[in-house]
């Protein structure tokens, strides 16, 4: 009979859409320390799964996607079976949870603090994850779900460093100052670099569930998001297969193609270079120059190869209107192909 399952150290690693938490995440699974097993669970918005792609597992890492909405609502009748799942199987030593960046973290807490996993999990410190340039989008302010990911946190983590002014990063530290509850600690990680004694010396969570979940997403709790086995429809060569979500504001357009599908690596940047600069963009592509993985927050950031071996991938995701149309932008993606 195997051993019981106790105290097993979970980490939630939260921030607003294009905060950098996959960066933080590999940086953290680069620095493991040898010996621990660990387990990470990725929460997206969108339907196609990218994040799973982006932090590629290992032998002694294994990487699991629940992808087509929020786990604090939309997903959360899903998520404690996928825990419990992820835990029998895997039997980790560690566990990290990065939710959607559209998600809201109390419903998460809750279920980790609850009945189901008491003496199970052992939650420890909440690292929020901020772009400082955040702060100065009035947009960005005045989202409770943003302003509530930093607040339940019990440290921040700045990525981003490198486009911010030294009077920019000060005026985030005083506003993180003033308006956070708790004196969270504050630490630079530029691309993503948190020294992880940070993370695996936490303590544990400061319970603060006096925030609750706004409305918006309790307008979701119950009604489960088109989550799906990614696996339940494959793509076809010359027939990608097309997924479009939308919830809380923002509409996420996905693409799969069949692996044996390759793209023009000049090509294809060049049409993604042609969409709006405000949109999330992320995927992985098999090009004719090897595979490589796009992750644009704001502009043209530059791709990095990928160590992703199965189908090309893309997500946009923004407001509706910000959106291109989806059949004319897959035609400019197929003309893209070798």
């Amino acid at each position: 009979m195997p051993t019981p399952l106790t105290d097993i150290p979970v980490h939630p690693i939260t921030g607003f859409l294009g905060s950098g938490k996959s960066s933080l995440i590999r940086h953290l699974i680069e620095h493991k320390p040898e010996g621990e097993r660990w387990a990470v669970l990725i929460n997206e918005f969108g339907r196609v799964g990218i994040d799973q792609a982006l932090v590629a597992g290992r032998d002694d890492v294994v990487v699991r996607a629940l992808p087509g909405g929020c786990l604090c609502c939309q997903l959360a009748t899903v998520l404690q079976a996928a825990l419990v799942e992820l835990l029998r199987r895997e039997r980790p030593d560690r566990l990290i949870i990065e939710p959607s960046g559209l998600g809201h973290p109390a419903g998460l807490l809750d279920l980790l603090q609850g009945e189901a996993f008491a003496g199970v999990l052992a939650l420890r410190e909440v690292v929020a994850v901020l772009d400082p340039r955040r702060l100065e989008d009035p947009r960005a302010l005045a989202q409770a779900t943003f302003r509530d990911q930093l607040a339940l946190a019990d440290g921040i983590a700045l990525t981003m460093t490198d486009l911010v002014s030294a009077s920019g990063l000060d005026a985030a530290r005083d506003w993180l100052a003033d308006e956070l509850p708790g004196d969270p600690w504050v630490e630079e990680a530029p691309h993503g670099r948190l020294p992880i004694a940070r993370v695996l010396g936490s303590g544990r969570h400061r319970d603060r569930r006096g925030a609750g979940q706004p409305a918006a997403h309790r307008a979701l709790t119950g009604r489960p998001g088109p989550w799906l086995d990614l696996e339940a429809e494959a793509p076809r060569p010359g027939h990608p297969v097309f997924l479009r979500g939308e919830a809380l504001g923002q509409v996420s357009l996905g693409w799969r193609w069949h692996p044996d599908e390759a793209f023009d690596r000049g090509a294809l940047l060049d049409c993604l270079d042609g969409l709006a600069g405000e949109l999330r963009l992320k995927g992985v592509f098999r090009t004719g120059a090897g595979w490589m993985a796009v992750n644009r927050v704001h502009g043209h950031e530059t791709p990095t190869p990928s160590e992703w071996r199965r189908d090309s991938r893309l997500e946009v995701i923004g407001p509706a209107e910000t959106l291109p149309d989806p059949r004319a932008l897959q035609a400019r993606l197929a003309a893209c192909l070798l």
